[in-house]
């Protein structure tokens, strides 16, 4: 059956609900639930964080009880397993409802389609695709996760008008404007990690954290629960970070991706050595994000220097590009965006779609994505 103007509208009420968890709900989607009946929306609810009701459970309980023969919208289908809450398909069956639509599938295998085929056993209407696309823009980062077995990775980028990221000799603080850098927590924030190599933390002693006095949704997420902090990948091959560096003294996660482990130094609690397999001498940068999927990390910000975006860019492991770029030009010598393989023929360079093009204070955030 079609969907009508009233099933749009409601879905997409259900689509700005779910875009309120998007700081905390990791690794779980964000998911958003209307209840409607005769017309009136009488419960509506977003997953605010793992472990915690689900979207489909705060919007029962704000129907309280009134939700027999109601119409249930859903960005995300309910799902139908036992995980650390009860499934959301059998409270949905419970509360008597007649109709669910979802705007799509759950990819994850543990739902799958069960949750619908669930409702459907129950005598209960079912309908998906409803918006998929905005539903799937919503959770860009666990849909790649389970399709594919890797996490989104979006790469961030600061470069004067003609493409330099620096001066010659390595300065660049700062290139972006105040504005910009703030922008950048909001990003930092929505994502599970934050990627770099040894060479910007040295370079830079970045903490690489969410900095709480730039972040302006810092209020929301404070009345929900506890600002999360994205977990700190480091890749460091050479061995060459120590404890005394800015980037240990946040306690917070702190992943370094290594070659071969480094007994020389006494590391704080909250950091792992993790060891994976080399490729040309290198570490393979393939199964670094096939290990950060396993951690159920979604969403990888990648904020690093010109060597390891160039790498990930040229392996095809970006997925999305932020470049924010500042009214300046610095001319010969600077340093560029990436460095990779020297492109001899037109047909080798990757197309790119722009999808999004906004000021952000004195400079310009330009969005691209890989086709």
């Amino acid at each position: 059956m079609g969907f009508t103007q009233a099933d749009h509208n409601y879905m997409a009420m259900a689509i700005e609900l779910a875009q309120q968890g998007q700081y905390t709900t990791t690794p779980n989607p964000n998911v958003g639930c209307v209840i409607v009946k005769e017309g009136e929306v009488i419960g509506q609810g977003f997953h605010i964080q793992a472990g915690g009701p689900h979207a489909e459970v705060h919007a029962l309980r704000e129907a309280a009880g009134n939700t027999q023969g109601a119409t249930a919208y859903v960005t995300l289908e309910p799902c139908s397993h036992y995980g650390r809450t009860p499934p959301c398909a059998k409270g949905l069956i419970d509360a008597g409802v007649a109709r669910v639509v979802c705007a799509m599938v759950d990819p994850n295998p543990q739902v799958a389609g069960n949750g619908l085929k669930m409702l459907e056993e129950a005598g209960i209407e079912t309908a998906s695709g409803l918006m998929e696309g905005a539903a799937r823009a919503l959770n860009k980062g666990f849909l790649k996760r389970m399709e594919t077995g890797k996490p989104y990775v979006i790469a961030k980028l600061a470069a004067s008008l003609d493409g330099k990221t620096a001066l010659h000799n390595g300065q660049s603080k700062w290139i972006t404007g105040p504005q910009a850098r703030q922008d950048v927590q909001r990003f930092r924030a929505q994502s599970c990690a934050i990627l770099s190599g040894a060479d910007t933390v040295l370079i830079d002693d970045a903490k690489l954290n969410v900095r709480a006095n730039e972040f302006s949704d810092f209020g929301k997420v404070e009345s929900m629960a506890k600002l999360r902090q994205p977990v700190r990948v480091i890749i460091d091959t050479q061995n060459r970070l120590h404890p005394d560096l800015n980037l240990f003294c946040h306690d917070s996660k702190v992943i370094i991706l290594r070659t071969k482990l480094d007994n020389q130094h006494q590391w704080p609690h909250f950091v792992e050595q993790v060891c994976l397999p080399e490729v040309s001498g290198k570490l393979d940068l393939h199964a670094a994000m096939a290990f950060l999927a396993a951690q159920n990390i979604n969403q990888v910000w990648l904020e690093a220097g010109a060597t390891l975006c160039g790498a990930m860019h040229q392996q095809n492991l970006i997925d999305e590009y932020i470049i924010y770029m500042a009214p300046k030009i610095i001319g010969e010598g600077g340093r560029g965006l990436f460095n990779s393989s020297v492109l001899t023929e037109m047909d080798q360079i990757p197309e790119l779609e722009i999808t999004e093009c906004v000021q952000v204070g004195t400079d310009i955030r330009i969005s691209a994505i890989n086709k």
